[in-house]
């Protein structure tokens, strides 16, 4: 029924156990297959949203049906948190705990099948999805340290249950399925068998349309990635962790190649923007030289700098907090929110972390006193790196600036390791 040898070489297997009638098919699938081949150890997720009362008997279904299969159950709970879209709060919770739990190379399988595809493909249609969107799910993806697979896209829901049927499986009817006031579930219940009256074949063709569409999609990533090796060339190595790219190169491509590249670039690190919020993007590339705009979108932010565009994220967006004192410097400083410094050299004294306040004075080999702020704009420091560049102070005297062998004695040089910049998000 289902081709598993694609992620044979995982080391492990997990399986997303929702108690319903798809996943359920999955595990017995999966449980099947173990028995007769060698695979990865297989273990099961149930994610407890704790959103209706009857979700409390749920892991307990999932457990027994688990020990009669012989697989490991993990039960998570998680807090979906409150907002606009209930089933999009649902959604980001669970695929959040998911790559929590996957570990380096190891697999998720999902039960999503083809009806779900040709819902996916409708939905984000009547919301005015791009091409990426309408591409609708891949039946692989990365998540996290290791990836989801959906091994059931092009079997249909009526063949999942024709299976069940046949091997007595019982499975979770979730009653919230049947309320209509959910986007998906009016399309699944009120307007797909309109359809499928009319166009038997309507979910299967939709699906195939989808296959399309990602096809097509494959080809603008391949060019989208062609393009950010140019634009990611002259990335300074100073501050490791930071993405970046090259604005001039970028905003010599074709305004739909900038997107293309941009949405590319973006995937990975946060939730796209709709066509509205596109402005920003625009207004971000076409500001003025000296000036500082933000492009603000859900998980982060793009800034601009020293002729380069910025991702900031995470630890980023808050305060440094400081200062901290270096009781031991032979050992690296674990810094709040800001990473970590390490000290080449030995110097003497009261030693601290601090931040720039204004105002601070630097003694630079050869050339005597010097103001830090001159210094900072001399070697091009990107303005949002300057409020959390970590400070060496002997006592009251400013011995070094982190990343910067100019701004510091030969014999005393710190080493900032910046916060991560990774999300993640897909």
């Amino acid at each position: 029924m289902i081709n598993l040898t694609p992620w044979l070489n995982a080391p492990a297997w997990h399986i997303a156990f929702s108690g319903g009638l798809d996943s359920t098919v999955l595990l017995h699938l999966l449980a099947d297959y173990a028995r007769s081949h060698s695979t990865p150890p297989l273990h099961a997720i149930h994610i407890h949203h704790g959103l209706q009362p009857a979700a409390d008997a749920w892991p307990a279904h999932c457990k027994a049906v688990c020990d009669r299969l012989g697989i490991e159950l993990f039960i998570v709970h998680i807090q979906v948190a409150p907002g606009a879209s209930l089933e999009q709060a649902a959604r980001d919770a669970r695929y959040a705990a998911f790559r929590r739990i996957l570990g380096p190379g190891e697999v998720l399988f999902t039960g999503q099948h083809r009806e779900d595809q040709a819902e996916t493909l409708l939905f984000r249609l009547l919301r005015g999805a791009g091409l990426r969107g309408l591409a609708a799910m891949p039946a692989q993806r990365q998540l996290g340290q290791g990836s989801l697979a959906r091994p059931l896209l092009t079997c249909s829901r009526q063949q999942l249950h024709d299976y069940a049927q046949t091997h007595g499986l019982i499975w979770i009817e979730d009653p919230s399925n049947r309320d209509t006031a959910f986007a998906r579930n009016f399309l699944r219940n009120d307007v797909f068998p309109v359809l499928q009256k009319r166009w038997p074949q309507a979910s299967q063709n939709l699906a195939r349309c989808a296959a399309h569409l990602g096809e097509a999609q494959g080809l603008l990533d391949e060019l989208a990635e062609g393009d950010l090796t140019a634009c990611g060339e002259g990335a300074p190595s100073t501050w490791p962790g930071l993405d970046s790219l090259d604005l001039a190169a970028l905003a010599a491509l074709s305004p739909a190649r900038q997107r293309n590249a941009l949405q590319h670039w973006l995937c990975q690190r946060t939730r796209l923007p709709d066509t509205r919020h596109w402005a920003g993007w625009a207004e971000l590339r076409d500001a003025a030289v000296d000036a500082q705009p933000v492009w603000k979108l859900t998980d982060g932010q793009l800034v601009r700098s020293h002729g380069r565009i910025w991702w900031l994220s995470g630890a980023w967006l808050q305060p440094a907090v400081g200062p901290q004192r270096w009781r031991q410097p032979q050992i690296p400083l674990s810094l709040p929110g800001n990473g970590s410094v390490h000290l080449q050299g030995r110097p003497t004294g009261d030693l601290h972390i601090a931040y720039r306040q204004g105002g601070e004075v630097l003694d630079v080999p050869g050339r005597g006193k010097r103001d830090l702020k001159r210094l900072l704009n001399e070697l091009q420091v990107p303005h949002f790196v300057r409020p959390r560049l970590p400070l060496l102070y002997g006592g009251e005297r400013l011995l070094a600036v982190a990343n910067l062998p100019q701004l510091g004695q030969a014999d005393c040089q710190l080493h900032w390791q910046p916060p991560t910049n990774a999300q993640g998000l897909s």
